[in-house]
């Protein structure tokens, strides 16, 4: 590359300084093209604008660099807002005849809108509502029935829509309580409100598509599974009616209880394909334990390596801790081993400590991500009266008192010890800084 000799540059100004000053006027050159005239400068005022030449060479063209103009946004596009999608996510409505009952008006009608006046304020604020439907709608022409084959009134259902639910979940190991005619009877329910996502149960002539939801323009594929029906054996006429979370053989049809069905991970990872947030609903656990067992830590990991981004468990009917998991590959959920009942009248005290999930996704221009700051577990208490066991009310833990704790109906029901301090301390054991209040919710 040729170098610039400035000095070379000076001389060459000064000759043609001196023929424009000899009486050039207008030079004209082949492509008629004229150059200005500059013949009204002195020569003694071209001499004065030189400059002593800088003693930092200019050693190559290449090195002059065009000056940088910031680019700016389009003033008429305007800028991405960052938002928020709010999950709430309930534990088992487990509908004993306690709570059949208390539904029954005086002129014979049911209603079971009562059972989610206390968290209406939530339902609100949520974007994405799920329950866990533990029991059946199998029809009322059937009659109602509670443990150990449970029918529910349909009735259930309505409360659940006029709440504005949006996802319901049906797989659970009640579900077959009333034989496949009964899963039948449950999937047609649920197919008059289509305006709700029911995953878990399905007809077997249905095509099993990963169940989508679409909130704010984001979508989310809700799964669900069961670890079985109370089957001693799994016949074909309910295993193509309910997702089995377990592995069956296909010669007995037995379940084998510490082996994921791979149909699981098929579909989490053809989930994560087709939606922003994979969620993953599983029923699953030991009854009464308030620590997963070794088989959930295992299938959660296995499912958060396929693409799960959240887990919500269900079935052991009291609370369990919550967790951040990374799988081996990198990817990462949060698991809700078990969000324990919603509504149940059960007798052991464990089991009137509830929790409510509740999960922020905060949503950029280019990902969607938890936001951990603004998610964890609303704490709540089932509070039944004895003599008749009636529900009185779901409450906030942090509304509960000790004066109620003294009037539950578990008292004498189940004639045990029942206390505010008792609850308070296993909620502190178990899903420990997790805890939100309701201000964290309203107030974030």
């Amino acid at each position: 590359m040729r170098k610039l000799n400035l000095t070379h540059t000076i001389i060459t100004i000064s000759i043609l300084t001196s023929l424009l000053l000899s009486g050039c006027g207008n030079t004209t050159i082949s492509d008629d093209k004229t150059f200005p005239v500059i013949s009204n400068y002195g020569t003694s005022q071209i001499e004065s604008n030189f400059k002593e030449p800088s003693t930092t060479p200019i050693e190559y063209w290449e090195d002059i660099q065009p000056e940088q103009v910031p680019i700016t946004s389009d003033p008429t596009v305007p800028a991405f807002e960052e938002y928020d999608i709010h999950l709430m996510a309930l534990g088992d409505n487990l509908i004993h005849m306690g709570v059949v009952h208390t539904g029954k008006q005086a002129d014979g009608t049911r209603n079971y809108d009562f059972l989610f006046d206390s968290i209406s304020d939530f339902l609100q604020k949520a974007d994405i509502k799920i329950i866990n439907q533990e029991t059946p709608l199998a029809g009322n022409e059937l009659g109602f029935s509670g443990f150990p084959h449970f029918n529910s009134p349909t009735e259930i259902g309505d409360a659940i829509v006029a709440a504005n639910f949006n996802v319901v979940l049906h797989a659970s190991n009640h579900s077959a309580d009333q034989g496949y005619g009964g899963i039948d009877s449950c999937v047609s329910y649920w197919n008059t409100h289509q305006d709700i996502l029911m995953t878990g149960i399905h007809m077997p002539s249905d095509t099993q598509d990963i169940p989508l939801l679409t909130i704010k323009d984001k979508t989310f594929a809700i799964l669900n599974y069961t670890y079985g029906p109370n089957y001693a054996t799994v016949p074909v006429e309910i295993s193509d009616r309910l997702n089995i979370l377990c592995n069956i053989n296909p010669d007995t049809r037995q379940l084998d209880y510490t082996t994921l069905n791979p149909q699981v991970l098929e579909d989490i990872q053809a989930a994560d394909e087709l939606a922003d947030i994979v969620i993953v609903c599983p029923h699953w656990g030991t009854e009464y334990s308030t620590n997963p067992s070794s088989y959930q830590k295992k299938w959660a990991m296995q499912m958060t390596e396929a693409g799960a981004d959240l887990i919500i468990g269900t079935h052991p009917h009291v609370v369990q801790p919550i967790e951040q998991l990374v799988a081996e590959n990198g990817n990462t959920s949060l698991c809700y081993y078990s969000l324990g009942n919603y509504v149940s009248t059960q007798q052991r005290a464990e089991c009137m400590l509830e929790g409510m999930a509740w999960v922020c996704f905060h949503v950029t221009k280019d990902d969607i991500s938890i936001s951990y700051d603004n998610t964890g577990v609303i704490p709540l208490v089932c509070h039944y009266t004895p003599r008749p066991v009636r529900i009185q009310d779901i409450y906030l833990l942090e509304d509960y008192t000790e004066e109620l704790a003294a009037s539950h109906g578990i008292i004498t029901y189940g004639n045990i010890p029942f206390s505010l301090s008792d609850l308070t301390t296993l909620s502190d054991e178990v899903l420990g800084n997790w805890v939100m209040s309701a201000n964290e919710v309203f107030y974030d």
